[in-house]
């Protein structure tokens, strides 16, 4: 576990570089897990592969979007934690048994990441053969999806930080440009950017970026507004 958070550490606010971490420990560190993914779930429903170690885990939360059950969904809604020893006959989730079983998976175990707002996050681990985890499994996949909660909420922060610091960047920039040009004062030249961005509903970021890199104030009339 020392070494999967100093692992995850490494990937300190790079979101996608996280996720494909979590990923690869996860297959190296639970005992028997052959395949791993990460999943966002939308709306109680639509279900985002993120992240995952081979295409098996991508059709399985394919599946799980396609016909609105299966563990990752009950994992992120209804429980923190769903094992399923052998997929084929569990009759928790008929019909997404007999397809996953038929795509070659035997044994699941699914666990909640995060719950942010409508969007909430999955670990779920595969092996191609039922009955491949115990309880011993579950307590070792459980630690790391603990410090895979705490790596990627760090993540995110860090890469919405650094967001917020090039956005800021940029306005600045689209500020000097305005200023210099028509000599304004540094509220007046943001005054022009807000009302732009609120006229064509496109975030202030997004102006001052086309500003600065054309030289020129995007213009509402043009874009059918």
């Amino acid at each position: 576990m020392s070494h999967a958070a100093r692992a995850l550490q490494e990937e300190h606010g790079d979101v996608e570089g996280t996720l494909q971490a979590i990923t690869a420990l996860a297959v190296g560190t639970v005992p028997n897990a052959e395949d791993c993914s990460i999943s966002y779930v939308f709306a109680r429903k639509r279900v985002e592969p993120r992240a995952a170690s081979s295409e098996l885990p991508g059709k399985v939360d394919a599946l799980q979007g396609e016909i609105g059950q299966g563990p990752c969904l009950d994992a992120v809604w209804e429980q923190e934690v769903v094992r399923v020893d052998d997929v084929r006959a569990d009759e928790r989730w008929p019909e997404f048994a007999a397809k996953a079983s038929d795509l070659g998976v035997g044994a699941m175990m699914c666990f909640q990441l995060f719950v942010e707002g409508d969007q909430l996050g999955a670990l779920n681990l595969y092996s191609r053969t039922p009955g491949a985890f115990d309880d011993e499994c579950e307590e070792i996949a459980r630690m790391l999806a603990a410090h895979a909660s705490v790596a990627l909420a760090g993540a995110q922060h860090e890469s919405n930080l650094r967001k917020g610091l090039d956005n800021r960047d940029l306005i600045g920039q689209a500020k000097g440009i305005l200023m210099e040009r028509h000599k304004l004062t540094a509220d007046q030249a943001f005054g022009i950017l807000a009302r732009v961005s609120q006229n064509m509903n496109r975030k202030l970021a997004d102006v001052a970026r086309e500003l600065s890199e054309t030289g020129a104030v995007p213009d509402p009339a043009a874009s059918g507004d």
